[in-house]
């Protein structure tokens, strides 16, 4: 790494390049984890970016400890505001969805690791993360997410380890009871997708009952901006009925499902090319936990407040 900030002759143009190359990709992933917020996550960022651009690094050893340190308490301070305002939240929450070649996934890691870090981005582990305390969920994805060891974790959280360590160990015990982690091939995840998308096509109800499990859920993300379920579905059947009849009230207005993987999931983006392509939602499928083949959630994001970054990056790519 070169010492940019240690060079008096370094301009701020250049730390700013530093920045962006080697710590705002990082610094993103760890805050979108902490907020399951996009926008939250970049603001964050930026924030971390004003206050590195006016300190004086000359005796900071590790500039990534540092602005971890920095992204760590600001995603804490913000998260007691979020809390409250998630109270009032009407309907169901459900993060900002992300698309899998969006950097906020972590450091280009390979293939293989890529896998292990599209799972924890994952609806499923966000909404597990959302049932930790803001000190637990800091500590566990430091530990378990990003490596850390329980004494760089105490220099973040000004905990002592041994508190560090309780924290990670409670928080674990939660995830683990709300998110069954399970490798899925890339074949199946295919498969899965191929299979729903068929059944929505052809208006398949029985078909798309197959496809999810008895005991499958869909969630649904409107914010009271726009209509949805104010409540997670329950069952196989239920969710059926309700999906393709959605889908025969939407299919004469026009609507397109293009394939994505969604939050690490196989899904699509749904556009209303009646009113000129517009991004309307986003549908992620889960794989069961313990039923090969079928689809255990469907998680389905509707607010416009949450597609705004997806739309914004579809119009920069057209």
């Amino acid at each position: 790494m070169t010492d940019f900030n240690a060079n008096p002759d370094v301009t701020k143009a250049q730390r700013a390049q530093q920045f962006d190359r080697e710590h705002a990709r990082s610094l993103r992933a760890l805050a979108y984890r902490m907020l399951g917020s996009r926008a939250d996550a970049e603001d964050i960022v930026q924030e971390a970016w004003l206050r590195w651009a006016e300190v004086d690094a000359h005796g900071i050893t590790h500039a990534g400890a540092y602005l971890s340190r920095i992204v760590t308490h600001l995603c804490l301070d913000r998260l007691g505001s979020a809390q409250a305002r998630r109270e009032q939240y009407v309907g169901v929450w459900l993060p900002e969805p992300l698309l899998d070649d969006e950097p906020m996934t972590g450091w280009s890691p390979d293939p293989a690791a890529q896998a292990e870090f599209a799972q924890d981005v994952s609806v499923a582990f966000m909404l597990a993360l959302e049932r930790l305390s803001p000190l637990e969920r800091a500590a566990f994805l430091l530990h378990e997410v990003f490596d850390l060891d329980f004494e760089e974790i105490a220099q973040r959280l000004a905990r002592s380890p041994a508190a560090c360590r309780q924290l990670t160990s409670r928080a674990r015990k939660h995830v683990k009871a709300d998110y069954a982690r399970r490798e899925v091939a890339e074949e199946e995840r295919q498969r899965l997708f191929e299979a729903f998308n068929a059944a929505v096509l052809s208006r398949d109800m029985e078909a798309l009952t197959r496809v999810l499990t008895e005991d499958a859920v869909m969630l649904t993300d409107g914010g009271g901006k726009v209509h949805a379920v104010p409540r997670p579905l329950h069952g196989g059947p239920l969710i059926a009925k309700v999906f393709i009849g959605f889908a025969e009230l939407r299919a004469n207005q026009g609507w397109r499902l293009v394939p994505a993987r969604v939050n690490g999931l196989p899904g699509c983006l749904v556009f209303d090319d009646a009113v000129g392509g517009r991004l309307v939602q986003t549908v992620a499928l889960a794989p069961a936990a313990n039923q090969s083949g079928r689809i255990g959630a469907i998680y389905i994001q509707r607010n416009p407040d949450k597609l705004q970054a997806i739309l914004a990056r579809l119009r920069a790519s057209a």
